[in-house]
């Protein structure tokens, strides 16, 4: 249930920033290239400037398989004057959703030929502890900003996703805000943006005239609808669709790709069609979804161990939602998980934080554990009542 108030979503987020200015010695921005992190940037910098708080910080994890022309407009904020750049270019190992034979890109790997040449400015040592996307944010945060108070801003919105909108209204991270996330007493990350609209986003880019990705533009011409637009790396499981028009786009950084990473062509071939089977018709060969299921996962996911994870994480899954309504659409989350080889479980989440499932949850409190959370549904419930 959303609930309205008097003030709009740029005074709201404008008060958040300059809040979390005076909470925090250091404030750093995320940075992706996209239309989130822009403005979370361009209203972070307004303060930084109101409160003589420059140069500003500016963090972008590099996973190399990128599109050049993001890459082209975060070289210009990263050299502006206002920011200290922290571009890193380091190894990390990045899940390719297009190859169950090449599972990974490692990123920046000694011996191999890149995508492109590392940037002057950038950070290429990993001495972070971990080479995983998404364990870098907190370990890049404690490690750089280690003896201030710190919080890093980024552009995550509720309306993206159910399991955002849980995670970003449920529970408070720091005093009364809710919009965010603890990494240590002295280090946390928020999204100040995070009750904006898509709608909201490209309103104040365009009545403020803010520099944005051009990729947007190459985007909106081939009809990709606003909301659905994501300039992030080309291989993860949210961001295959870009694939299908990249070759247009920018054949250069088509033919650098498919040479540094298996599967890429593949899925250029298919097209988005075939790729993104929407499981509308069970193949005639089965006797039903969860048949065709485990005969992907037997045959598509070669790897030993990745098979027994997809396997355990159904197993469980089945077991909670054994008496829901329709089961079939479960199986085809799980199906659809095993085509992408979504090794995060995307798909997964987005189900679990449908409709249909968090109602079956509910009328089951007290019976099952919640996968997502890892709580009772109990706790769950109490938590989330309005």
């Amino acid at each position: 249930m959303k609930i309205y108030s008097k003030v709009n979503v740029w005074d709201a987020a404008l008060d958040r920033i300059r809040y979390l200015f005076d909470e925090f010695q250091d404030v750093a921005v995320g940075f992706s290239g996209g239309k989130d992190s822009t403005v979370v940037f361009q209203l972070a910098l307004k303060v930084a400037k109101e409160k003589n708080r420059l140069p500003l910080s500016v963090m972008f994890i590099d996973q190399e398989a990128e599109w050049e022309v993001v890459i082209n407009y975060i070289r210009k904020i990263m050299h502006m004057d206002e920011v200290s750049p922290l571009w890193f270019q380091i190894p990390i190992q990045i899940f390719n959703a297009t190859s169950t034979f090449s599972p990974w890109l490692y990123c920046w790997e000694d011996g191999k030929k890149w995508m492109r040449e590392k940037e002057d400015v950038s950070i290429k040592s990993n001495t972070y502890g971990t080479a995983r996307f998404k364990k870098l944010f907190d370990r890049i945060v404690v490690q750089q900003f280690p003896d201030k108070k710190t919080c890093l801003l980024g552009g995550v919105r509720c309306e993206e996703s159910p399991q955002r909108l849980v995670g970003l209204t449920s529970a408070a991270t720091y005093k009364a805000i809710t919009f965010g996330k603890k990494i240590d007493d002295s280090h946390f990350i928020f999204y100040p943006l995070y009750d904006w609209s898509y709608k909201d986003i490209w309103k104040a880019i365009h009545d403020n005239s803010y520099e944005y990705c051009g990729l947007y533009d190459s985007m909106y011409q081939r009809g990709v609808s606003l909301n659905n637009m994501r300039v992030s790396n080309l291989h993860h499981e949210t961001a295959v669709h870009s694939l299908f028009f990249l070759q247009e786009i920018e054949p250069e950084t088509w033919g650098k790709l498919t040479s540094r990473l298996g599967g890429i062509n593949t899925a250029g071939v298919l097209g988005k069609k075939d790729y993104f089977n929407k499981n509308t018709t069970l193949p005639t060969a089965f006797n039903g979804w969860v048949e065709y299921r485990d005969y992907l996962l037997e045959n598509l996911i070669v790897n030993d161990e990745t098979r027994a994870i997809f396997g355990r994480k159904f197993e469980r899954m089945d077991q909670v939602y054994s008496d829901i309504k329709d089961i079939s659409v479960l199986h085809k989350a799980q199906i659809q998980t095993i085509l992408c080889n979504d090794y995060e479980f995307t798909k997964l989440q987005g189900f679990e934080c449908g409709k249909p499932a968090v109602a079956y949850r509910k009328s089951k409190a007290g019976k099952a554990v919640d996968i997502v959370r890892g709580k009772s549904y109990n706790s769950f419930i109490k938590e989330n009542r309005p």
